[in-house]
């Protein structure tokens, strides 16, 4: 226990905000928090991300993403696997053993208003930070010397 003086009556109380869901658009953001969790059902599992904007008006205020991981709807389960993978991209994390590889790096949220409760945002996917998509370039093939040191017309 700290001791800690302090008399609230001198004070404003701060009111309480209310959030609306972000305006649809894009976000930078970072994953602050992770975990691999049941589905309230006790069938499968779910990772449960908790996201911050880290730039720009809406600076601050937090999205959660749950994606199911393992889940008896193999359509759930392979839109999960599939929004994973392009956070995994956008964050150059191609081979994760531990959620926490996600935390604190820069990415792009495109975010929705949910169709189905206005009240929610619903997000759509993933870029990296820098706008480009972290891909393996594809292999250049050999030129025979022969043709190397041909005339260059």
């Amino acid at each position: 226990m700290a001791l800690f003086n302090f008399d609230a009556t001198t004070v404003e109380p701060q009111k309480p905000r209310a959030y609306g869901p972000l305006p649809a658009g894009e976000y930078e953001m970072i994953i602050a928090r992770s975990d691999l969790k049941p589905t309230n059902a006790g069938t499968g599992q779910y990772i449960e991300l908790e996201m911050h904007v880290v730039s720009g008006e809406h600076s601050g205020r937090r999205l959660w993403e749950r994606l199911n991981v393992d889940n008896p709807n193999k359509t759930a389960e392979d839109i999960a696997k599939q929004a994973l993978a392009a956070l995994q991209v956008a964050l150059d994390v191609p081979n994760m053993t531990d959620t926490e590889q996600l935390h604190d790096k820069p990415f792009i949220a495109s975010v929705a208003i949910d169709r189905k409760d206005p009240e929610r945002n619903r997000i759509m996917g993933y870029t990296s930070a820098s706008g480009a998509v972290t891909a393996k370039p594809a292999p250049v093939k050999a030129v025979p010397a022969a043709k190397a040191a041909g005339r260059p017309w």
